[in-house]
Formats: C-alpha cells, sequence, structure tokens
C-alpha cells in the first residue's frame, strides 16, 4: 500500500497528473489529490477580503470535479482523498511528499509564463520533496 500525492489546481496539466497517478497505482494505494491555496495579503486593505471557509469550500468542489473527470463511476481503482491546505503551492507539497512514496505534479499549472518547459512549482518541488516524483508532461502543448 502506496501514498501517492497529487498536485491539483484545476488546469489541464494537473487533471493529466491525477489521471497519471490513478492509471499507475494500485487498488490498495491512497491517492492525496492536493490542493494548496494561498491569497497574498494586500497592502492596501486591513482586513482579507475572503472568507478562508469559502475558499476551502471551493477548492474541495474543484478537486471533487476534478476526481470525478479523472474516475467517472470506476470504483475498481486506488482510493482518493481531497487535501486541502493553505499555503503556497510548492510549499504544501513538500510537506505532503513527507511520508508519502510519490509525489505527482503536471509540468505546468496555472503560471504566468506558458511557454516554459516547468512551471515554478513543478522546478521547486523536484528540487526539495523528500519523496520520489514524477512531473507529467503536457503532450497537447508540445506539439
Amino acid at each position: 500500500m502506496q501514498t501517492i500525492v497529487v498536485g491539483v489546481d484545476g488546469s489541464r496539466q494537473a487533471t493529466k497528473a491525477l489521471q497519471w497517478a490513478v492509471d499507475h497505482a494500485q487498488a490498495d494505494d491512497t491517492v492525496l489529490a492536493t490542493y494548496a491555496w494561498h491569497v497574498p495579503p494586500s497592502e492596501t486593505l486591513e482586513a482579507p477580503i475572503y472568507n478562508p471557509a469559502d475558499v476551502e469550500l471551493e477548492a474541495l468542489q474543484l478537486v471533487r470535479r476534478v476526481v470525478e473527470e479523472v474516475i467517472g463511476d470506476d470504483t475498481a481503482g486506488p482510493k482518493i482523498e481531497a487535501v486541502i491546505e493553505h499555503g503556497h503551492s510548492g510549499r504544501v507539497l513538500i510537506d505532503a511528499s513527507d511520508g508519502a512514496d510519490l509525489l505527482v505534479v503536471g509540468s505546468r499549472g496555472h503560471g504566468g509564463f506558458v511557454g516554459l518547459l516547468l512551471g515554478s512549482v513543478s522546478t521547486y518541488v523536484v528540487h526539495h520533496a523528500r519523496c520520489p516524483v514524477v512531473v507529467v508532461p503536457d503532450r497537447e502543448a508540445a506539439s
């Protein structure tokens, strides 16, 4: 029985990473579909303009939609758990990699520089993860 952490952010690449993890997991493995959220502080506002509970609920709904898209009605695969954490994506995934057997991320997420081969989070986790890392390439973007 293995634990596989997958970074999920709603991007096409993250969905492909989750699909890869599910396809390669054994039936008794646990896949942790992990979403990190962070709202940078504003220099002009004294109080945040968001409710953390609302952000976490939206994140949970997003992860559930992605999981449904990946597995559909298939109940024979590995157990998939949604994990929602507050913090920077790279740091959350590194912390989740501690004790995991594998960390899976897409090559790009929702970041700004689309032409780069690896995004900042995937680059960060490759260098800092505490377990093996798989970076799933976006073959459609490479074409």
